[in-house]
């Protein structure tokens, strides 16, 4: 059964990875993005930032950094590129003392900056893992307006129970009514999970130190949601991993869970004093369903974002997944609802019962009010108020205790996630996402960051009645320079822009860039970017409340066809010139084509005469990425190639290349006689007339350099049609085409490359298995 399941899996991930809309449609690099003033980079005042958290301040219009013993505040105008730095080192003694444990000086022994969070309208609340003495101190920011950023370093306060002693543990946090709710590891040999409340007016709370309740979690994220208007029913739900306690005999499985507290939870009277009493968890379910019930499961959740809307009691909850095993390495996002998040807590739950104790849905009497609730006016009940946790029954609390896992998981919406991604050169660790009008709907723009420092920009399009989902990669944007993981992505909706977290720094990105798709309809159309659209003159920025009429945008189809008829477009969009190559029989030669987009389809035409057909393949003729390769060419291969791409029903020509098919005794003949009796193919383009014989005279400081470079161009044109037999010929031209030493030097070098260039040529058409090499490895001569 297990091979089953691994055979299933291959051919899935084989299915997913085959998809053209998989492949990113536009490819920028860090220079390309630098160029076109898309991208900027913030590495510290001294370059070495080592960036451990950020917050991004909208309503101040500024990005807070923490990092190694620092902490950094940038202003955000269009302009201004102001920024603030505080020196933030452990406290006297601690480093020492972290270094006497056998902690590693530079990765462990300083103060990493971990929590950043809005404290009130005036303080920022900062906490270090301060060489493994947790500590937090209140950063003045000043009010809106003000670049005001200042620390009193004798004010430190302990920070146990806010980040990680560790800098390399996970945790999870959110700041709200003055309280702070952190999931971490809280003790210095990283064995202590819990879920933390601490600060404000209200007591600590804490869960209990109980395998049921959290079972070697790595905590992810943490928000707030409400539950209605009734402020007592907010609740805190933290994302995490953890191993399986009811996975039976699979050792060590790992299920990801959504686990929830009431914001007013105050513990019990009795039982679970200053421990959580309405802590409840679930299963989140992220997989692919597959033939004979067998699914693919995604079990490692890696990042979550809530995607805000205009209500906040249901944000959508975008869920990076991941699975790695000795067959694939595979990456998910799934979509949740709140509302099938609240349906689950509200089921039966979990209980290990009967003679084989095995889990099953609890079917007994629940006490009131229900485990997992909080104390609200729905809860209370004439002759049964409840203030607060403190006034529930021991037999709730108990309850609450023994059964903290719901039977049912939490699916995703339409069962199925979004996107999936397999076998990939690197891997997914963030994601946010951006919900934007289109032309033809409302579209959510995911922006994934991997661990070599590429963000993805992907959509996905459901069509009709149909639950499958059309993944299209937009761009891959190469946003710093060199490899390097992201941490952290932030997304500001207001400024447009993305800020890319990673040891090496910060980035901000613009999320959009219509421009670069191209000038014309077609291009922009094909480009299916919700942020895009054709104005009647360029590709921009399409805004749904614009009162420009003109605009052209086709997200779901990218059909240019449609959206660009009156754009003088047809079926065949032919912007190319005719070019010539020649090459000598039997000699190899490539024909440059490279479509606009990768996900593009190119076909190959030859015309001769008046017949047009398409190019046959086979071990001779090979298609590859960049064009169209003869490992040998023939007399008979002579003609105008045509190459084609097609994308979306779109059709263009890209390149038409005239293939002038030489005979060896031709290029012989050439080589053995002047230079003024070249036949036609040999006439100077330029001239109308043959290029003529120049004495070495005409290389002489007095010579024109505009013939030396003409007749540098005429030799690279010879070079593109000999072959290796008739090298001895063109070193005895070479003789009399430069006289002096430095040419002849340079000459030899040349020489060289081309001799390098026909031995790439070679291996080429004896090894089969290289069909597909790039075309630098047997082009032409190049200088």
């Amino acid at each position: 059964m297990k091979g089953l399941t691994q055979f299933l899996l291959v051919a899935l991930f084989a299915i997913v990875s085959g998809n053209k809309s998989n492949i990113p449609r536009l490819r920028l690099s860090y220079k390309d993005l630098l160029s076109t003033n898309r991208s900027s980079i913030f590495s510290g005042h001294h370059g070495q930032l080592a960036l451990t958290s950020v917050y991004l301040d909208e309503y101040r219009d500024r990005l807070f950094l923490g990092g190694k013993d620092v902490l950094y505040s940038l202003l955000l105008g269009p302009t201004s590129s102001e920024s603030k730095e505080i020196y933030w080192p452990p406290l006297p003694g601690s480093r020492e003392h972290c270094i006497e444990t056998g902690k590693e000086p530079q990765t462990e022994c300083a103060n990493f900056v971990r929590l950043l969070q809005p404290h009130n309208r005036t303080h920022l609340l900062a906490c270090g893992t301060g060489a493994f003495q947790p500590m937090c101190a209140f950063i003045s920011v000043g009010h809106r307006g003000e670049h005001v950023f200042t620390m009193d370093p004798t004010n430190v306060e302990n920070g146990r129970g806010k980040v990680p002693h560790d800098p390399s543990l996970p945790f999870a946090s959110t700041f709200s009514g003055g309280e702070l709710y952190t999931g971490l590891t809280a003790d210095f040999l990283g064995r202590d999970s819990v879920i933390f409340r601490s600060m404000g007016s209200r007591s600590t709370m804490r869960t209990e130190t109980d395998q049921k309740l959290l079972h070697d979690p790595k905590f992810v994220a943490a928000h707030l949601v409400p539950d209605n208007v009734d402020r007592d029913n907010d609740k805190v739900y933290f994302f995490f991993t953890e191993k399986a306690t009811e996975a039976g005999d699979r050792e060590g499985a790992i299920h990801t869970r959504v686990g929830r507290v009431c914001a007013n939870d105050v513990g019990g009277q009795r039982v679970l004093v200053n421990k959580w009493s309405t802590f409840i968890k679930a299963r989140l379910v992220c997989s692919v369903p597959g033939p004979h019930g067998i699914d693919t499961h995604f079990n490692q959740l890696e990042d979550v974002f809530l995607l805000r809307t205009k209500d906040e009691r249901n944000p959508d909850v975008y869920a990076l997944f991941s699975t790695i095993s000795n067959v694939f390495q595979g990456f998910a996002v799934c979509v949740y609802r709140m509302a099938d998040i609240r349906e689950a807590f509200n089921g039966p739950f979990a209980h290990k019962e009967g003679p084989d104790y095995r889990w099953g849905a609890y079917e007994g009497r629940v006490p009131y009010p229900r485990p997992g609730v909080c104390p609200s006016k729905i809860t209370n009940q004439p002759g049964r108020e409840f203030g607060s946790t403190k006034d529930f029954p021991d037999s709730v609390l108990q309850f609450a205790r023994n059964h903290p896992l719901m039977w049912r998981p939490v699916y995703p919406a339409l069962r199925r996630p979004v996107l999936v991604k397999a076998n990939t050169p690197y891997k997914l660790r963030q994601i946010v996402v951006d919900r934007v009008e289109a032309e033809d709907g409302q579209y959510d723009v995911m922006f994934i960051g991997t661990d070599v420092g590429t963000v993805l920009k992907v959509i996905a399009l459901h069509g009709g009645n149909s639950l499958d989902a059309e993944e299209v990669t937009l761009e891959e944007l190469q946003v710093f320079k060199v490899p390097t993981p992201i941490t952290s992505m932030d997304i500001s909706v207001k400024r447009q822009s993305l800020y890319v977290g990673s040891p090496a720094g910060v980035a901000l990105v613009k999320l959009h860039r219509c421009e670069t798709y191209g000038n014309a309809c077609a291009e922009c159309c094909l480009a299916r970017d919700p942020y895009c659209a054709w104005d009647g003159a360029v590709c921009a920025r399409y805004l749904a409340n614009s009162k420009r009429r003109f605009r052209r945008q086709d997200i779901r189809h990218g059909n240019p066809v449609l959206q660009c008829s009156d754009q003088n477009l047809s079926e065949d969009l032919d912007m190319t010139e005719d070019r010539m190559v020649y090459v000598t029989e039997n000699n190899s030669t490539f024909l440059e084509c490279i479509p606009r987009s990768p996900q593009a389809t190119v076909t190959w035409f030859v015309q001769r005469d008046d017949r047009k057909e398409e190019v046959k393949l086979d071990d001779r003729i090979l298609s590859t990425d960049q064009g169209l390769l003869f490992r040998r060419v023939l007399h008979q291969d002579e003609g105008s190639y045509i190459c084609r791409s097609r994308e979306h029903g779109f059709t263009q020509t890209l390149a038409r290349l005239n293939l002038q098919v030489l005979q060896g005794e031709t290029v012989d003949d050439l080589l053995t006689r002047d230079i003024g009796g070249l036949s036609d193919p040999f006439k100077d383009r330029s001239t109308g007339g043959y290029r003529a014989w120049m004495p070495c005279s005409a290389y002489s400081r007095a010579g024109s350099l505009g013939t030396i470079g003409q007749s540098r161009t005429w030799f690279k044109d010879i070079m593109q049609l000999i072959g290796p037999s008739n090298l001895p010929h063109v070193e005895e031209y070479c003789e009399r085409m430069w006289c002096n030493d430095k040419l002849r030097r340079k000459h030899k070098s040349m020489v060289e490359k081309y001799r390098q260039a026909q031995d790439s040529a070679r291996k080429v058409r004896k090894s089969p298995g290289e069909r597909n090499r790039t075309p630098r490895d047997v082009s032409l001569w190049e200088e």
